[in-house]
C-alpha cells in the first residue's frame, strides 16, 4: 500500500480506471469518489467503484492523503478552492490534466502551504467516458508524466510509485515543454480529426449514410478521435493556446507543401515524405505504445 487514503474527485474514465488499478495493485487503503453530478454518483455506488462515494468535494479530501482532481481542466481552480481548507499536511495534491500550465496557475494559489502539489498527466485514454468506462489495464505501458515544479522529492517519488504501480512508466518535465509536447502529439491531432469530421458533415455531395457506410478507410479512426468529451477538449485548447497554434500552423505549412507536391506531379516529395512518416509509425510500435494488428488491435469499447 502506498497510500492509506486517496480521494478521487471527477469519476470519468481515468478516475474509474485509477481506481480499478489500484485495487488490482493493492495501493490504497480506502478510496473515496466524488462526482458533480448527483447520477454520476449513484452510478459509481451502484458499481461500486470506490470504497465510499460522498457527495461534495470538501469531504472527499479531508483527510486523504493523496488528491487527485479528475475533473476539466477549466473546472480545477474552483475545486482547488472549496477543497483547500480541508487539505492535511503533508498530503499530496495531483491532477491527470492534458494541459499542465494552465493548472499550475489556476490550482497553485489555492494550495495551502505544507501540501505537496504534484501536477500529472497519464498519456491514456479512449473514447469512452463516465464510471462505468475504466478498466484497470489502462495505463499499462502507458506513459504518466509528472511536473513536480520543485517540490519536495519524496513526495514526489512516493507518487510516481503509485503510477508504477498502476502499470504506468514515469518521467518527468517542465510545464511548458508538456504543453508543446502534448499539442505535438495529442492536442492539435484531436483538433484536425475535429476538423475533418466536420468537412465531411458540411460536404453537400457526400451524404451522412456514405460517410457511415465507408467509414471503414480511415475517416472512421478521425471519428473515434472526435468522440472524445467535448467540455475537456473545449477546455484543452483554450488552456493550451500558444502551443496549439504554434504546431497548427506547422501542420498548415507541412500541408501547402502536400498540396503543391501533389498539384506539380511530384511523387518523389510525396514517396520520401509518407516513407519518413511510415518510420514514425513504425517507432511507435516497436515501443509498444500501439500494436501493428489488424484494426491496430482495437476491440468495441463500452457503451458511451
Amino acid at each position: 500500500m502506498i497510500y492509506e487514503r486517496v480521494a478521487l474527485i471527477g469519476l470519468g474514465l481515468i478516475a474509474s480506471s485509477m481506481a480499478h488499478a489500484m485495487r488490482r495493485g493493492g495501493l490504497a487503503g480506502e478510496i473515496v469518489g466524488y462526482a458533480r453530478t448527483a447520477e454520476t454518483r449513484e452510478v459509481a455506488r451502484e458499481i461500486g467503484l470506490c470504497d465510499r462515494v460522498v457527495d461534495t468535494a470538501r469531504e472527499a479530501a479531508e483527510g486523504a492523503d493523496l488528491v487527485v482532481l479528475c475533473v476539466p481542466v477549466g473546472a480545477m481552480g474552483a475545486v482547488a478552492e472549496e477543497i483547500a481548507p480541508v487539505l492535511k499536511p503533508g498530503a499530496t495534491l495531483s491532477d491527470v490534466g492534458s494541459v499542465k500550465r494552465a493548472v499550475i496557475e489556476a490550482v497553485g494559489p489555492h494550495v495551502p502551504a505544507g501540501v505537496h502539489f504534484i501536477p500529472a498527466h497519464p498519456l491514456a485514454g479512449t473514447e469512452y467516458s463516465g464510471p462505468r468506462s475504466g478498466f484497470a489495464t489502462l495505463f499499462d505501458n502507458r506513459w504518466c508524466i509528472l511536473v513536480p515544479q520543485g517540490a519536495d522529492r519524496q513526495a514526489t517519488e512516493r507518487l510516481a510509485q503509485l503510477w508504477r504501480g498502476m502499470g504506468a512508466n514515469v518521467d518527468e518535465m517542465d510545464a511548458d515543454h508538456h504543453d508543446l509536447v502534448l499539442a505535438v502529439v495529442s492536442h492539435t491531432p484531436h483538433l484536425i480529426a475535429y476538423t475533418m469530421v466536420g468537412v465531411a458533415d458540411h460536404l453537400e455531395q457526400v451524404s451522412n449514410s456514405e460517410v457511415i457506410k465507408y467509414s471503414a478507410s480511415g475517416f472512421r479512426d478521425f471519428t473515434r478521435i472526435a468522440a472524445s468529451d467535448p467540455t475537456m477538449w473545449r477546455d484543452v485548447f483554450l488552456t493550451n493556446r500558444d502551443a496549439t497554434l504554434d504546431i497548427l500552423g506547422r501542420f498548415t505549412e507541412e500541408l501547402f507543401t502536400l498540396q503543391r507536391a501533389i498539384r506539380m506531379g511530384d511523387g518523389a516529395h510525396l514517396h520520401a515524405y509518407f516513407t519518413k512518416t511510415r518510420a514514425i509509425r513504425r517507432g511507435i510500435v516497436e515501443a509498444g505504445q500501439d500494436t501493428a494488428a489488424p484494426d491496430f488491435g482495437r476491440v468495441p469499447g463500452p457503451a458511451a
